[in-house]
């Protein structure tokens, strides 16, 4: 009897072993399916990703021969033109938007008022703003005398990279195109990196913004002439320079800046306590070295093409400040006991002009600054 049992319960464990051992191998049989389809998935999975590689292959090629078609068209337009200067079109198309400043002053260039949307031809420029200080130079040529390549060797060379950074230095051509392209080429070879970060611009003044008695023989013959032409220079150098920067530096094309002008200006202009000034000079003689927020280049704009054909730009910045700052009735001497909170000067000036030659023909000139 006892041995009947015990061969029941060897039957019974073999039976639950069999039974176990169907289980595992069935088991077995599943994961090795999904193993399977899984390794299938990831077959899968690799191919669609050779397939778009080999078609991101074929569109950067295409893309490649785009660009060097594109490159070939501009080459050879620009070849066709016998032009170096990449202008910029000066009446804008009527989608692009427009500082005000340039529809403003057709209020005062009553000439203009028949054209279209205004703006200077750029010669050469990345579009560079939101900087704090844009540095705005007026040039014509001089004959044979030239001071620009030493005057913009003097101001880039003497900024830190993180005042180039900050900053976009302006040359406004007021000349023939002979001129604008002597300059354009000139920026392109003496200061490539500078015009290629966008820190150093080249626009020009199309002739249709002066008035027709401004033109030709006599701008170069008479004094006065030159002497409005010449503010109507600074005034749209100015409306171009407002919109990129907090400030607007006023220089001309004959000075040489001294060592660590930059850091001493921006320093001077954080050190004071309050904004509420007209302007800062950095230079006592003419209109070098004259700083002004850019908020009110405007303003200042519109002072100066009211009376730009009765009086120099520098003896009308004079003139704006006792416009502005004295009261109807007061003495001017009371007036000028204010004239040191909102005409700032500094010492010592950190320009000096070094141009003998003038731009007006056959007149030489020896101003020195003598806080230097």
């Amino acid at each position: 009897m006892k041995a009947k049992n015990v061969n029941l319960l060897f039957a019974f464990v073999a039976v639950l072993l069999f039974c176990f051992s169907c289980f595992c191998i069935s088991k077995m049989n599943q994961t090795s399916h999904e193993l399977i389809n899984c390794r299938n998935h990831i077959l899968g999975l690799k191919e669609n990703m050779l397939h778009l590689k080999n078609k991101s292959v074929d569109n950067h090629q295409n893309l490649v021969q785009v660009l060097n078609q594109m490159k070939h068209e501009i080459t050879q337009t620009a070849n066709a033109s016998g032009n170096v200067v990449e202008r910029k079109v000066s009446t804008l198309s009527g989608n692009e938007m427009l500082p005000n400043g340039f529809e403003d002053i057709k209020f005062f260039l009553p000439h203009l008022r028949k054209m279209g949307k205004i703006y200077p031809d750029v010669a050469t420029g990345r579009g560079k703003a939101g900087v704090s200080f844009a540095l705005g130079v007026t040039t014509i040529g001089r004959r044979k005398h030239t001071y620009l390549k030493q005057m913009l060797t003097s101001i880039l060379s003497r900024m830190t990279p993180e005042e180039e950074k900050d900053s976009v230095v302006i040359v406004s051509v007021a000349d023939t195109d002979d001129y604008l392209n002597y300059v354009v080429d000139m920026v392109k070879t003496k200061f490539k990196r500078q015009v290629q970060s966008g820190s150093l611009e080249v626009i020009s003044i199309p002739t249709f913004f002066y008035p027709s008695i401004l033109l030709g023989k006599k701008t170069t013959e008479d004094s006065d002439s030159w002497k409005m032409k010449q503010v109507l220079d600074f005034c749209i150098l100015m409306l171009y320079a407002q919109p990129k920067a907090t400030y607007y530096l006023q220089l001309e094309d004959d000075i040489i800046a001294k060592q660590m002008y930059f850091t001493k200006m921006k320093d001077f202009v954080n050190s004071l306590p309050s904004k509420n000034w007209l302007f800062i000079e950095f230079s006592e003689l003419g209109f070098i070295g004259k700083l002004f927020q850019s908020k009110d280049l405007h303003d200042f704009v519109h002072f100066f093409l009211m009376f730009y054909k009765v009086k120099p730009i520098d003896i009308l910045l004079n003139d704006i400040f006792l416009v502005k700052m004295c009261n109807l009735g007061e003495h001017i001497r009371h007036c000028m006991h204010r004239k040191k909170e909102v005409r700032v000067q500094y010492r010592p000036s950190l320009f000096q002009h070094v141009g003998i030659q003038s731009s007006f023909p056959g007149r030489e000139q020896y101003r020195k600054d003598i806080y230097y």
